[in-house]
């Protein structure tokens, strides 16, 4: 699918070439990458030779250009069909076919064995969800293998026990969700990992899973169908307790802080009340708004196989600008809801501000520090 084929799948003869999508885009304040320059050419050139569109892999799949364009096209789709072209023809990053082959064989893109991924629950007395439960905690890959995330895995544990929730995980038998495997292309393997955790979680009479990820949330929720229960990110699930009076936050926590809004729970799922609110019941909590917040959150970078695929110009970073922000507006904490946004900041945090600078802390580590 190039050239002409393009144009007629994602309507892009319907471009009026306003370049809302480019100017809204933020890879385009450090990168080549520019979307209205490839609808452009997609439409001029029959045979456009996406061999060359080695900025494909740059865009972070954030939907900012779909979101902001005015005749209602879908960019984001069309990038994701421009690389699966690239993918087909075996030009990919090394990095990012070590990620997809580890996901194909393993069930996560992190290289981690299969029988290690419920290690991080061990004595928490965390049942599997085999045993029977109303509530089915996805824990995700990264919070299941990466010593940083488990800390927020450990701590949704921690609350929902407080709560008296019932839940129990998949253990062992959690695979990735697929969501950056669509996103870079790999299509065929999101579809196979698709069949098989549908097959697998309708095996459970459980009335709502509750995600780590907002990738995650935003897969189960939009991309899978005939699951046969609600899906909801952590912050809803964690804020509805809170409502209910079930999660009662009484220990003060003396810090300001800022919130950085994850693409995909915003963005992409309108997600922004909630994990506020959570953020506005812990008692001596200060909550600064960041200028570009919602809808015009920043982008990580940590989205869109970006994880495992550095990009052009990889010395000029948009975490390092997240957290400048940050700092500029007076936070102690940058907080977000997302594992990569998490770990992104983290990593820019030391370079920015080093080691005794601003603390980069997922939300449900807050919520812990005021149980």
């Amino acid at each position: 699918m190039e050239g002409q084929n393009l144009a007629q799948a994602y309507r892009l003869f319907d471009c009026i070439q306003c370049g809302r999508c480019t100017g809204g885009c933020p890879m385009s304040l450090k990168s080549r990458f520019n979307i209205r320059r490839l609808i452009y050419e997609a439409l001029i050139d029959e045979d456009m030779d996406l061999r060359s569109q080695e900025v494909l892999w740059d865009c972070t799949t954030c939907a900012t250009c779909t979101l902001r364009c005015p005749k209602g096209l879908d960019p984001t789709d069309m990038v994701i069909a421009m690389r699966s072209i690239l993918v087909d023809g075996g030009r990919i990053p090394p990095t990012l076919r070590d990620a997809l082959k580890s996901l194909a064989i393993r069930g996560n893109p992190l290289t981690m064995a299969r029988e290690e991924r419920a290690d991080w629950a061990e004595g928490l007395g965390v049942k599997e969800i085999s045993e029977g439960a109303k509530v089915l905690y996805f824990v995700c890959c990264s919070a299941s293998y990466d010593p940083r995330v488990q800390k927020v895995a450990k701590a949704l544990v921690q609350a929902f026990k407080k709560a008296g929730v019932d839940f129990g995980i998949q253990g062992n038998e959690e695979v990735c969700c697929g969501s950056e495997a669509r996103r870079v292309g790999e299509t065929g393997l999101f579809e196979m990992l698709r069949e098989l955790n549908i097959e697998t979680l309708r095996q459970y009479p459980v009335e709502v899973m509750v995600t780590t990820s907002p990738h995650c949330y935003n897969a189960f929720k939009n991309e899978y169908q005939g699951l046969g229960f609600q899906v909801q990110h952590y912050t809803q699930f964690v804020a509805g307790l809170i409502d209910e009076g079930k999660l009662p936050l009484s220990k003060e926590v003396r810090k300001v802080i800022t919130y950085q809004d994850p693409c995909f729970l915003g963005k992409q799922n309108k997600v922004f009340e909630e994990p506020r609110k959570i953020l506005e019941n812990i008692p001596g909590l200060e909550l600064r708004e960041l200028d570009r917040s919602r809808e015009r959150s920043l982008c990580c970078e940590g989205g869109g196989g970006r994880m495992w695929a550095e990009g052009t110009n990889p010395e000029v970073r948009l975490a390092h600008t997240r957290v400048q922000e940050a700092m500029d507006l007076g936070a102690e904490v940058l907080a977000t809801a997302c594992p990569f946004c998490l770990l992104t900041l983290e990593d820019a945090a030391k370079t920015v501000a080093g080691e005794e600078g601003i603390q980069v802390m997922d939300i449900m580590e807050l919520v812990v520090e005021a149980l």
